[in-house]
């Protein structure tokens, strides 16, 4: 399947221009509220979806759109995963809660899912002006720069950097990991967005991450990020993640090695 990679990387810079930093440090009184306990949308999340999905369709004839927030208005959208035609998973605001907060850790995040299987992802940071491009069997890269991501050997014998997505643990994983804490620098998130979490794994700034929660907007554009910079992103018990099924606890890291060592320093 060809697709315009230019066009899609256009159409999501211009919807975060459009949509999201105007509102950045600007939301009014009823721009923000729960969706559901602890879980927040705000106008922009809403307005980027409603223009960014016909754009991303329109780049793919015949594909169909998962977003973040028609599903979670609406759960049956999941059924488009296990259909024949290619599906495009949206997040048009990852990182809502920082976004309202006024704290530039967001990103839009859009990923090409044909048979099962994800063949494009973009993760865009607005604030950061980072764009990050990863296509199945032709690697990952930061656009402005070119660079390739590549994580790089870790230090042997160095602390592992990296955290764990503790909210949605059950409380015996939540226990093994909390005995286990002294072996890390620190288990505390950077911060909570998967946008930025995954391109920072993949270009070497940081080790691993775990989550529990494995909602596919969130997981298969970084997902496809990761593995095409050489690292692993897979559930506790070496599974690998797909996004038909779902399985909570998801270990990404930024090699095998790394994710091996972290699991094993982890004690999950």
């Amino acid at each position: 399947m060809i697709v315009d990679i230019d066009r899609i990387v256009h159409d999501i810079h211009d919807a975060a221009a459009t949509f999201l930093r105007p509102r950045f440090r600007s939301l009014e009184v009823g721009h923000v509220r729960e969706k559901a306990p602890g879980e927040l949308v705000t106008v922009a999340d809403e307005e980027c979806e409603a223009h960014l999905g016909p754009a991303l369709l329109a780049a793919c004839p015949g594909s169909v759109l998962v977003g973040e927030e028609e599903a979670s208005r609406d759960s049956s959208a999941l059924a488009l995963l296990t259909g024949d035609s290619p599906v495009w998973l949206l997040d048009p605001l990852d990182g809502t809660a920082a976004f309202a907060a006024g704290t530039p850790d967001y990103a839009v995040m859009a990923a090409l899912v044909v048979r099962g299987e994800s063949v494009l992802s973009v993760i865009h940071q607005p604030e950061y002006g980072c764009t990050f491009v990863a296509e199945r069997g032709s690697g990952a890269y930061e656009l402005s720069s070119g660079a390739r991501l590549r994580p790089g050997p870790a230090g042997a014998g160095a602390q592992l950097r990296g955290a764990v997505m503790r909210r949605f643990l059950p409380p015996d994983v939540a226990a093994v990991i909390e005995r286990n804490a002294s072996r890390f620098p620190t288990l505390e998130p950077v911060t909570k967005t998967a946008g930025v979490e995954y391109p920072a794994i993949a270009s070497g700034h940081r080790d691993f991450m775990l989550y529990w929660r494995t909602l596919p907007w969130d997981h298969v554009p970084g997902g496809l990020l990761i593995a095409e910079a050489g690292g692993r992103a897979a559930h506790l018990d070496g599974g690998r993640y797909r996004l038909q099924e779902r399985r909570e606890g998801l270990l990404v890291a930024g090699s095998p090695d790394r994710w091996e060592r972290a699991r094993e320093e982890l004690g999950v």
